[in-house]
Order: C-alpha cells, then structure tokens, then sequence
C-alpha cells in the first residue's frame, strides 16, 4: 500500500519517548489558527511511498533509538491515510518498533481503531475544550475529538495529551486548570504537555501566500508558562 508523505525527520526527540524517526503525512483537514505546517495542509501534495519500502528506510536508522525510540507517524493528520499507517506500523511491529501516532484526533473512527490494534503511544492535540472554540479556531468537531480519546481508553494505549498555549486563547490559569482536568479524565493518560505558542511558521506562510491568522498575537512567553504551570 503507498500512502502521501510530507518529510520525514530521521532523528527527532520531541514527538514521543527517546529518539524518534518520525513520518509525517500529507494531507489535513483542519485549519487550526496556530498551525505551524499549512504545507501538509493539501492532501494531493506530498511524495508517494509503498509501506514496505518506509519500513526499510526507518530500520536504517534503528541503531540511534536506544531502547527507548523508535517510529512516530505525524501529520498533517495521519489518521486520514489510516489503512497505510495501520500498515506501517504492522510491519513495524513485527520488528519489534515502538510506534506511536501523533494525531488531532479526527478521522473516521472504525480506521482509527485499525490504527490503534499497532499503535504504542498515542499523542493527541486537545486544542479547545468547546465545540464552539474547536469550530471556530479549527474547524473541527469536539465530539469527534473525544470519541477518538475515549477508544483510546477503551483501547488501552498509552496516551500523552498536548495543548498549546496562546497568549489572550487558551493562556488564562482557570483555562488550563480545566484542560488539565479533562486529561486527567483519561485512565490512559501517561502525560499532559503545555506547549508554548510560537511563530517560526511565519515564512510559510508567506512562501504559500496565506494568512497568518495570530500574526499579531505574541508568542509564549517560556517563563511566563513555567510559572502559570507552578500553579496548576
């Protein structure tokens, strides 16, 4: 099976445990205010690849994981190639590879729980808590959000959440107080990441002719959010 893939960052350490090869997929359909990658926005861009051969270009890499890395699929939104990261990560598994699926959350369901039968770890981006922020913020379903966590639960796989914090969006210490709750909620849950808002994606933007829509926000202030989660 071949599935659309954006880059791939052969050594990565933010994007689950230990060094991480990480894929990450073209195509999303999410317009999220502060995404940092609107060139994986477009599902027909991208290079093409059969999951046999990204397999073996990963295990080239596999003697930089240690015993504590491995593969993670982003995106994009890898969940809209499910059958080619279910796939993937079968055949990775069967090495013997960590995988881990760093996703939005949205997707058709029964592909996801396909996914999910060869997924190690998940890390899912909680980006609002209403479904009105969701839509207006992101174009996106709440509800569609929280059926994906709770299969994760149902499931049983580990599960980190992350949440970006915006200046004057998602900065207030009540705001993040109730993100840190619902996370909490997850029986699943191994860990909760606050990530600072940032606007290194501004010369994308500009190259692909769009709107940034929080140019004029500023970005998180690394200390600021140190002592706003001292507090929670």
């Amino acid at each position: 099976m071949t599935g659309r893939i954006h880059s791939i960052q052969s050594l990565g350490a933010v994007d689950g445990p230990g060094i991480r090869y990480v894929v990450f997929l073209q195509g999303c359909p999410l317009r999220c205010v502060y995404c940092h990658n609107p060139d994986t926005w477009a599902a027909e861009g991208g290079d093409t690849v059969e999951a046999d051969a990204l397999v073996q270009k990963a295990l080239r890499c596999r003697a930089y994981w240690g015993d504590s890395g491995g593969v993670t699929v982003s995106g994009g939104e890898p969940l809209l190639q499910a059958p080619f990261v279910e796939e993937f990560f079968a055949k990775l598994q069967a090495q013997g590879v960590h995988t881990a699926l760093d996703t939005s959350g949205v997707g058709n369901l029964a592909g996801a729980e396909r996914v999910l039968r060869h997924t190690d770890l998940v890390l899912c981006d909680l980006k609002f808590l209403t479904q009105a922020d969701y839509l207006q913020y992101c174009r996106a379903d709440l509800t569609q959000v929280e059926r994906f966590l709770q299969l994760t639960a149902m499931k049983g796989v580990p599960l980190w959440i992350r949440h970006v914090v915006v200046p004057g969006l998602t900065d207030s210490l009540e705001h993040l107080r109730l993100v840190k709750a619902k996370a909490e909620s997850y029986p699943n849950l191994e860990k909760l990441e606050f990530l600072p808002f940032h606007k290194l994606c501004l010369e994308k933007y500009d190259r692909l002719g769009l709107e940034f829509p929080l140019r004029d926000t500023p970005a998180m202030n690394d200390a600021w959010l140190k002592l706003l989660l001292d507090k929670l």
